[in-house]
């Protein structure tokens, strides 16, 4: 019975690993290739949907700004999360549960909405235009504090709650209590918060349509509106740019957890 257990556990774990990498893998492989569609005819290998991907300016453009917003909006969300987190962990018991609760909100709460509202808040009755980028930089900001807020929390929880009031007393200003002694035991915190908040930037679709210029793009944006259009070469590109994303999410992770294990050895051995 225990046999036929943790078989049925493999099988079931390979089934759904494959739906989750198998079309991420054929769809790289087709990047390499010169077909047109995914599943169509392949005559010979080719590097053309990369080499567009990196010489098309208006691809190249898109994927700049992107990243660019992504950083931006993830270094803005960075530091208000961070913050409320801080704030709200020092704060009394009431106050506390009441920004917990405040900050659940925008989490479970549809994008489709947060975006709808940054742009009635924001365009409809603040007059801001549509056609600066302060609409999209506060949607993406919306979006992503909350979740850094959500991974400072627990090392907050985690740290001494003595060691401000202990730099206060050993004659160190608010401020460098806050910024040498609280700070660097969040880090780890702060950081995954960031990289979380840089790949909802990059993932956004509904609050970016609503808030963005009419001239901006994001690689979700463009993807949505090349697969209605008739631009093969493009489509294709495309392809590429899922492939490189891919390969880079996977290098990420994969050094995130070396270094990770190799903090925890260091850690063992002292």
């Amino acid at each position: 019975m225990k046999i036929a257990k943790k078989i049925c556990i493999v099988l079931f774990l390979a089934v759904v690993l494959a739906f989750i990498y198998v079309p991420i893998l054929l769809l790289a492989v087709y990047s390499f290739t010169d077909a047109t569609m995914v599943g169509g005819a392949i005559s010979g290998f080719s590097f053309a949907n990369y080499a567009t991907l990196f010489e098309d300016s208006e691809l190249r453009n898109m994927i700049i700004g992107t990243i660019i917003l992504a950083f931006g909006s993830a270094l803005l969300s960075t530091i208000l999360g961070t913050l409320g987190a801080i704030g709200a962990f020092y704060c009394k018991k009431t106050p506390r549960h009441l920004i917990n609760y405040a900050n659940q909100i925008p989490v479970v709460n549809a994008d489709v909405v947060t975006g709808f509202s940054v742009c009635v808040l924001l365009i409809v009755m603040f007059g801001v235009s549509k056609d600066t980028y302060i609409p999209l930089i506060i949607g993406h900001t919306v979006l992503c504090s909350p979740f850094v807020y959500l991974s400072v929390m627990p090392k907050l929880k985690q740290m001494d709650n003595n060691l401000y009031e202990a730099a206060l007393d050993l004659g160190a200003t608010p401020s460098q209590a806050l910024f040498k002694v609280v700070i660097p035991q969040l880090l780890s915190g702060i950081l995954s918060g960031f990289m979380l908040a840089v790949t909802l930037s990059l993932d956004d679709y509904f609050i970016t349509t609503y808030t963005k210029p009419s001239t901006f793009n994001t690689i979700s944006t463009y993807v949505v509106n090349a697969t209605k259009g008739s631009q093969t070469e493009i489509k294709t590109a495309l392809w590429a740019l899922s492939t490189v994303i891919f390969i880079i999410v996977v290098v990420v992770v994969i050094l995130m957890n070396v270094l990770s294990k190799r903090k925890a050895k260091e850690a063992r051995d002292i």
